[in-house]
């Protein structure tokens, strides 16, 4: 049986108020839907934590760069909502745009610092578009603990910095990342991919891992950093945005010319691996 879906935040209010009424924890699970399994792991860690748990499902136009992203965007609503069935979600919440942006509104949460590098120079004022959604999720919701999949690792230390910073009541938790076979990190955007693209997409984790357990052998980063740039080159990644180490709080960074471990492949391919 699926779970009531809700598309208003005064019908989520009014659930929401029920459960804490009775003393019951929420947890959220924030998603722009296209759900797969990597969402699903989120779903059993706050069904595992929580008494009740929520999964949003919305389509963040602030967070996307390009209109075109936006609109090619998956967007399959009737199956996530028979994937989340047999986890017994209490509530699906599918707002509209209206519901989270109403005419007028004007106000954009911003963490600094955190946001400056990685994907947050090369997607300018993508970051705002996640922490303010994710803000207005956190108090529509009333959520006490929001779950988030680790493979976005930069968008979990902001987040995480802006509930902190802004004294909200809910607990950022990360999860494992969850993978294909082949070791790519699930994505709703893999399915966007051309196949030769595809094909080429896992080599960045593998490229990754070796350039770790280089770097943790007591390696220098500019070689290692070097080789890893030829070899995704090799494996069919034909333009790089950066090859970047940084510590977990992004409070220091190591680069080399000529550019910015985070890697990343240009927009639209395979995202994080």
């Amino acid at each position: 049986m699926t779970a009531p879906i809700l598309r208003t935040k005064a019908a989520l209010r009014d659930a929401v108020q029920g459960w804490k009424a009775a003393g019951e924890s929420v947890g959220v699970v924030p998603t722009m839907g296209a759900l797969h399994a990597g969402h699903l792991s989120l779903v059993e860690a706050a069904k595992a934590g929580c008494d009740r748990v929520i999964v949003t499902i919305f389509v963040n136009p602030k967070q996307f760069n390009t209109a075109s992203d936006l609109e090619n965007y998956p967007r399959t609503e009737v199956a996530d909502a028979e994937k989340l069935a047999p986890y017994a979600v209490d509530a699906i919440y599918v707002p509209g745009a209206e519901e989270i942006y109403p005419e007028g509104f004007a106000t954009s949460v911003l963490v600094s610092g955190l946001t400056d590098g990685l994907c947050g120079s090369h997607r300018p004022g993508h970051f705002d578009g996640v922490t303010t959604v994710c803000a207005k999720l956190f108090l529509q919701t009333l959520a006490d603990r929001a779950y988030f999949g680790e493979k976005d690792y930069q968008q979990l230390q902001v987040v995480t910095r802006m509930a902190r910073d802004l004294d909200l009541l809910t607990e950022v938790i990360g999860c494992p990342t969850v993978r294909e076979a082949d070791g790519l990190a699930l994505s709703s955007r893999n399915v966007l991919l051309p196949p030769g693209t595809r094909a080429a997409a896992p080599a960045l984790n593998r490229v990754l891992r070796q350039v770790a357990e280089r770097l943790a052998e007591g390696e220098s980063l500019g070689p290692v950093r070097f080789q890893a740039e030829a070899a995704l080159r090799e494996a069919g990644f034909s333009e790089l945005e950066y090859i970047e180490l940084r510590s977990a709080d992004g409070s220091r960074h190591w680069n080399t010319p000529p550019g910015p471990l985070a890697c990343s492949p240009p927009p639209g391919s395979a995202g994080c691996g």
